[in-house]
């Protein structure tokens, strides 16, 4: 059954043209520093939002259309992976991600819950053998059930810390069997409400022991994904522990995980920490922990996890920039951890959501290219920290000098004179780059 049968195939037309079923930047075959727009960008469709989710807040009912909306149970879990290979094949995008409770739906008991996971993992893994798509991570829904109200590895009650064990044991099993690149965690309910009723050190020290046994277990069955972690520093709880890049790369050393484990990294939920989405990228490339991307942006005058698609160039760009001078993104992805606008309604704008993004997202790729390619940055940042590279700034970098020999230096010194950042210039220079490659310069 077609789902979308109106909808072709997406096309690379350019930028002229006016067809809204058509990428106007983003061509797949086109090379940027040796390798395609698709090899670096490695587009994700993120299964939660694209087919499970109807449009619900907190102030109304879901207004999503769907053409699978008429079914239920197994059936409904059916469709929709019928509807997503459908989706997956007319992007033209090379992977999907989901949780558990998203292809399959949550049964009364554990054991039965697991046989509706076989049922929709058996069937996409056979879909997945007619298809290039394949699995850029998977997890466990550890936060949507009542029984994680109090957390799920950081739950108060033991009976629930081994329930999302079996959960993320199924998962890392599902993930081998599927070829899953990456594996992650986000731990939704992984904090705390009031510290009034809150034992933090155990907490922590048990999602720490969670982790472990999670690590154990990939190589007990040969899983070879990458770990991820995705730092969110609040929604549901009031603070959860994996807050930003900084804190959850501290956890991680504290409790000798580091090795193991890499982030991924969601635009909004940067901005919610209060960084932008640089910040966080830059912090996980600068310490080798730059994983994978949730690519989505937020809405500045309101204040929670909106996971709109990205259309904000700027913010493409300057990703790009540190998703490059990473030198990509390995097992990671562009995960587009986004939903349509609750008034966006109908089947057709899931295509115009994704389009759009992709579009930004290669219109960042090109700009961020070419900025590199000249060393517009790096030469002036280089001279910016020029000091560092001869006399005493040398002693410093290179641990010659002490407060002795500092003080020494000090008391010669007549008036210090520094230089201007040029932040204004350097922010035009990138709007330049960006109109120049907007207009096929």
């Amino acid at each position: 059954m077609a789902y979308f049968e109106e909808i072709s195939k997406i096309q690379y037309e350019g930028s002229s043209s006016k067809n809204p079923f058509a990428f106007k930047y983003y061509n797949p075959e086109e090379t940027v520093n040796g390798k395609t727009m698709e090899e670096i960008l490695r587009f994700s469709v993120a299964y939660w939002h694209t087919f499970t989710a109807d449009g619900t807040d907190p102030f109304g009912v879901g207004t999503a259309i769907r053409p699978w909306d008429h079914l239920n149970g197994l059936d409904l879990a059916k469709a929709r992976v019928e509807a997503a290979f459908e989706l997956f094949e007319k992007l033209n995008v090379p992977f999907f991600c989901f949780h558990d409770s998203d292809i399959a739906p949550e049964a009364d008991t554990l054991k039965e819950t697991y046989e509706h996971l076989d049922v929709i993992t058996a069937m996409i893994k056979d879909y997945m053998k007619d298809s290039k798509v394949k699995l850029l991570w998977n997890t466990a829904n550890m936060f949507t059930h009542p029984r994680y109200v109090h957390g799920a590895a950081t739950s108060s009650n033991a009976d629930v810390f081994a329930f999302a064990a079996a959960k993320v044991k199924k998962g890392l099993e599902i993930g081998k069997e599927l070829g899953a690149e990456n594996y992650v965690f986000w731990g939704g309910r992984e904090g705390y409400e009031t510290l009034l009723n809150t034992d933090m050190k155990l907490e922590l020290d048990n999602l720490a022991r969670f982790f472990h046994m999670a690590v154990d277990y990939a190589k007990e069955i040969g899983f070879d994904g990458q770990f991820l972690i995705e730092p969110k520093p609040k929604e549901p709880t009031k603070h959860q522990y994996d807050f930003d890049v900084a804190t959850g790369h501290a956890f991680l050393q504290k409790y000798d995980l580091d090795q193991y484990f890499k982030f991924n990294i969601e635009a909004n939920h940067a901005t919610l920490a209060g960084h932008t989405f640089e910040h966080e990228l830059r912090v996980a490339r600068i310490n080798g922990m730059l994983g994978s991307v949730d690519a989505n942006q937020g809405d500045t005058l309101i204040g929670w996890d909106t996971d709109e698609f990205p259309t904000d160039l700027y913010s493409t760009t300057l990703a790009m920039y540190e998703i490059l001078l990473n030198g990509g993104l390995g097992k990671g992805g562009l995960n587009f951890d986004a939903k349509v606008r609750r008034g966006s309604f109908e089947p057709e704008d899931l295509f115009h959501a994704h389009i759009a993004g992709m579009d930004s997202f290669a219109i960042g790729l090109k700009v961020a290219a070419k900025l590199l390619e000249d060393r517009v940055l790096e030469d002036f940042v280089a001279d910016r920290y020029s000091s560092y590279t001869e006399g005493i700034g040398l002693d410093i970098v290179e641990g010659k000098a002490n407060f002795h020999k500092l003080e020494e230096y000090a008391l010669q010194l007549g008036n210090i004179q520094n230089r201007s950042g040029r932040q204004e210039r350097l922010k035009a220079i990138v709007n330049q780059y960006l109109l120049e490659t907007l207009a096929g310069k």
